[in-house]
């Protein structure tokens, strides 16, 4: 097993929870309204004017002007012309420093030319699909399969969230059992029955608006970090038709903003071992930017199942997938497969394993295992986490900066670190009201970022790629100090 990672060293995880445990119980430290306003008239005003117009016509034919979660709303959508290694372009001109990286999947840095070069002779030959086999499927899913021990077989679909809802039905197929778990706040997609316990703790069946609750019957959470709270669940679905699949964001729920202990994983997978579920590790994120064996070789652990995305296009569209042991994946078999004779998991996708996708895949895994991409991502994660936590300390400031590898988080509300208890209902209404306050000074700060040239998810995480030096980082740093000097307590 390849056991290059990207983390360093890692987390300590009840120290950080700690930190943001104490944040949210202070008052909001957020940009002062005087610097917000300034940024709004200096920047976004008199230099994103063209980005202001486009979005302005898109409204008019796009619901809210734009099509993707991830696209950074306050005061307005940028448009994004170019994106190069680790920079991006506005409709402007403006140049920036891509800490969004397209959400993770690009560890070597946006549009690699080598890979490009690739694609574009691909599209010179075979064209982006023909709904037939063509050599890149066996190529990529041959690549995944020689860096993961676990991934005896892999199948290709379209996005995470695909992968996330197929590895749920293998699960049921499997172990005809009848309950898949998550971790409460972790994201699995936003499929109807993963749609449960997302963004904080204790949702349950509340954030996924449009979806009937009792379609998530047979899904439910656990508190993250807690292996006591696991097997409670693990123990009382025994009695209601057992616990076919435990889904695992292995370093914590929304890619680790809420850290989990390093020996966590192992007790899941433990606790799965003895009640008879599947351990089905979500790599979507962390498949590729850990390192080439996953999380799941860092950790030491051995799921049944595997979901991928992102990483493995290389930015590009169609990126999503489920590998495991043999013994499960036969319930995949596609076309004219009947040589185990099992029930098939519903599964389909016209544009899955297409050409484009899948060779973009398999040269990207190439240049990041050649190159060392996840290592020297990681490095630079280190880099730009030890100078957050620098200028935080000058400034006197109660935020908190940790990363696993080039994974970074820089909590300045810590909206995702509050949770609900049902058995106390009075609390909710506050929790939800002091998310939401929360929520929107996380978007102001995501606007100071965006103004000084800083362009990150949420405004509360950063991915670093192989494309950055330790130049660049120190550059970054310089402008996320220009907007702490600007940072008081809210005014009520």
């Amino acid at each position: 097993m390849d056991t290059r990672f990207a983390i360093s060293q890692y987390p300590d995880a009840a120290d950080i929870n700690r930190k943001l445990n104490e944040l949210i119980k202070k008052p909001i430290y957020t940009i002062t309204p005087e610097a917000l306003a300034a940024y709004e008239r200096d920047y976004f005003d008199a230099k994103c004017s063209k980005s202001k117009a486009m979005i302005e016509k898109a409204k008019q034919i796009i619901p809210g002007g734009v099509q993707h979660n991830l696209a950074f709303n306050y005061p307005f959508p940028l448009v994004f012309t170019k994106a190069e290694g680790c920079y991006l372009y506005d409709l402007d001109g403006n140049r920036y420093y891509d800490f969004l990286q397209a959400g993770g999947p690009t560890v070597l840095g946006s549009n690699p030319p080598e890979v490009r070069k690739q694609v574009i002779d691909l599209l010179n030959t075979c064209g982006p699909s023909t709904g037939l086999f063509h050599e890149f499927e066996y190529k990529l899913a041959k690549k995944i399969s020689d860096s993961m021990e676990t991934i005896d077989m892999f199948r290709m679909l379209q996005s995470g969230t695909e992968g996330c809802m197929l590895a749920a039905r293998i699960a049921r197929l499997a172990t005809k059992k009848r309950n898949i778990v998550k971790m409460g706040g972790a994201y699995h997609g936003w499929s109807d029955q993963l749609g449960y316990g997302i963004r904080i703790p204790g949702t349950k069946f509340t954030q996924a608006n449009g979806v009937p609750a009792r379609i998530m019957r047979d899904t439910q959470e656990f508190f993250p970090g807690d292996l006591d709270s696991l097997e409670r669940v693990l123990r009382r679905n025994l009695l209601r038709g057992g616990t076919a699949g435990v889904f695992l964001e292995a370093i914590g729920p929304e890619s680790g903003s809420r850290p989990v202990d390093i020996n966590f994983c192992k007790g899941v997978e433990r606790l799965c071992r003895k009640y008879g579920a599947l351990l089905i590790f979500d790599e979507v994120v962390t498949g590729f930017r850990i390192g080439m064996a996953g999380a799941q070789g860092y950790f030491g652990c051995s799921p049944d199942l595997t979901v991928f995305g992102k990483v493995i296009a290389g930015g590009y569209p169609g990126a999503g997938g489920v590998g495991g042991k043999r013994e499960y994946m036969k319930y995949l078999g596609a076309g004219l497969d009947g040589a185990v004779k099992v029930k098939k998991a519903f599964c389909g996708g016209t544009l899955s394993a297409n050409p484009l996708s899948c060779a973009a895949g398999y040269y990207t895994l190439e240049a990041i295992d050649r190159e060392n991409a996840c290592q020297k991502a990681g490095e630079m994660g280190d880099r730009i986490t030890k100078g957050l936590n620098e200028i935080i300390a000058k400034r006197h400031l109660p935020f908190v900066a940790f990363n696993q590898g080039s994974i970074c988080h820089l909590e300045t509300v810590g909206t995702l670190q509050f949770s609900i208890d049902w058995s106390k209902p009075w609390t909710i209404p506050g929790v939800l009201n002091a998310t939401n306050e929360r929520k929107t000074e996380m978007t102001h700060m995501g606007a100071a970022y965006m103004a000084e040239g800083l362009v990150t998810l949420a405004g509360s995480r950063l991915y670093t790629s192989a494309a950055y030096t330790p130049e660049l980082i120190d550059d970054a740093l310089a402008r996320f100090d220009r907007v702490f000097e600007n940072i008081a307590v809210k005014e009520n």
